[in-house]
C-alpha cells in the first residue's frame, strides 16, 4: 500500500488542482493499492489533522478547474517553531499526524514560504516532495513556476484593455501588476501587453525619468502613456534607505499603494490626467491556461515517478524544458529575480520602453 498526503499552501494560483491531478493520475495508472489524503487549508490542516481520503472522483474533471479543492491558507515559516495560542508545537504536530497516517510520502504545492516550511519537515525526517507554484516566478532553481503564464495571460489582457481608453482619452495610465520582491510577471505582461514603462522592484526607478519618457512620446505626437507597475516598485531614494527607515516611512503613506503616489506626482510634474487600474486578485484566478496545464501535467507526473522511485527531499522544476529533481536544501529560501542586465531588458530598452533609470 503507497499512502501519500497532498497540501497546497500560501496564495492560490489557476492551475494547484491540475498539478495535484497530475501526482494522482501519475501514481493511479502505475500503482495498485494507492491511498492519497488531502489536508485542507495548507499546512494549518497537517498541523490540526484536518484531512480527507480523496477518491479517483475528486481529481476528475480539475484539469481546468482553478483555485485548490483542497483550500489554502497562509502559515509563515518564521513562526513554524513558534508554539499557537495553546501552546502546541506545530513542527511537532505536523509530524504526528504524518506518522499517524503512516505516510510514505507528502507532496507540497506552494511558494517560497511554503517550500521553507517543505525543507524544514525534510530536515525533521519526512519524505517531501515540493512542486512549485507561484504567479511570481520567483521560486529559485526551476525556469518556470505553475501559474505563471496564466497570470501573465490576465495581466497581458488588463493591459491591452487600457490600451483603448488610455487612446481615447489621451491620459497616462497606470497598470499595477502583482509583484512585491520580484517582477518578472509586470516584465512579462508589460511587454506583451505594450507597455511603455515598466517599473520592477529590481531597477529602482527615478521619477524624473518616468516623467521625461512620458514628455518623449508626448513630443512624438502619442498623447497617452501605459506604464506597467509592479505592486513592489521602489523609487532610487527609497531604495537608499534603510529596512526600518523604509517601513517607518511606508507606514505613514497616504498612497494606498506604490502606483498612487507615481500617479501623483506624474500629474504634478506633467499637468496631465493619470488613472490607475489594479487587476487585483483577479491575476490569480480563473482557469489555467493551456501551458499551465500542460506544465502542471509534466510536473505532477514527474513527482509520481520520483515517489515509485523513492527518491523525496525534492522539488519538481522545469530546466531547459525537461522536469529535473532538485534538491529542497539546495534552494529553499532563495528568490530567483530579474537580472537588470539580462538580455531580456536590454532587449525591451532596445525597443524602447522606459525602465525610469
Amino acid at each position: 500500500m503507497l499512502r501519500i498526503g497532498l497540501l497546497t499552501s500560501g496564495g492560490d494560483c489557476q492551475a494547484l488542482n491540475a498539478a495535484m491531478r497530475g501526482v494522482v493520475k501519475g501514481l493511479s495508472a502505475n500503482v495498485k493499492d494507492l491511498e492519497v489524503y488531502g489536508f485542507e487549508n495548507g499546512y494549518k490542516g497537517l498541523i490540526y489533522g484536518e484531512f480527507r481520503l480523496l477518491t479517483s472522483r475528486d481529481f476528475s474533471g480539475i484539469l481546468t478547474k482553478g483555485g485548490t479543492i483542497l483550500g489554502t491558507s497562509r502559515q509563515p515559516f518564521k513562526l513554524m517553531r513558534t508554539p499557537d495560542e495553546n501552546g502546541l508545537d506545530k513542527v511537532e504536530a505536523m509530524k504526528q499526524t504524518y506518522f499517524k497516517l503512516n505516510l510514505n510520502c507528502l507532496v507540497i504545492l506552494g511558494g517560497n514560504g511554503t517550500q521553507k516550511t517543505a525543507n524544514l519537515l525534510r530536515e525533521e525526517g519526512l519524505n517531501i516532495i515540493h512542486l512549485p507554484k507561484t504567479i511570481d516566478n520567483d521560486i529559485y532553481g526551476t525556469d518556470v513556476t505553475f501559474g505563471f503564464q496564466s497570470a501573465i495571460d490576465i495581466a497581458t489582457d488588463a493591459i491591452d484593455c487600457i490600451h483603448t481608453t488610455a487612446a481615447s482619452h489621451n491620459r497616462v495610465f497606470i497598470v499595477e501588476v502583482m509583484g512585491h520582491k520580484v517582477g518578472w510577471l509586470t516584465l512579462y505582461a508589460g511587454i506583451a501587453g505594450g507597455a511603455d514603462i515598466i517599473l520592477l522592484p529590481e531597477i529602482p526607478y527615478d521619477i524624473d525619468k518616468v516623467v521625461e519618457a512620458i514628455h518623449n512620446r508626448t513630443k512624438d505626437g502619442k498623447g497617452f502613456t501605459i506604464l506597467a507597475v509592479a505592486e513592489g516598485a521602489i523609487s532610487k531614494e527609497d531604495a537608499a534607505l534603510s529596512k526600518k527607515e523604509y517601513k517607518a516611512k511606508v507606514a505613514e503613506h497616504k498612497y494606498p499603494s506604490v502606483s498612487y503616489e507615481i500617479a501623483e506626482k506624474i500629474k504634478e510634474a506633467c499637468g496631465t490626467e493619470v488613472r490607475v487600474a489594479v487587476p487585483g486578485h483577479t491575476q490569480r484566478g480563473g482557469s489555467p491556461c493551456p501551458y499551465d496545464r500542460v506544465l502542471c501535467t509534466r510536473l505532477g507526473s514527474a513527482a509520481a515517478k520520483a515517489i515509485m522511485d523513492g527518491e523525496f527531499g525534492c522539488m519538481i522544476g522545469m530546466v531547459n524544458g525537461k522536469t529535473k529533481r532538485i534538491p529542497l536544501g539546495d534552494v529553499a529560501g532563495k528568490l530567483k529575480m530579474v537580472d537588470p542586465d539580462s538580455q531580456m531588458i536590454k532587449e525591451a530598452k532596445r525597443m524602447g520602453i522606459s525602465f525610469g533609470i
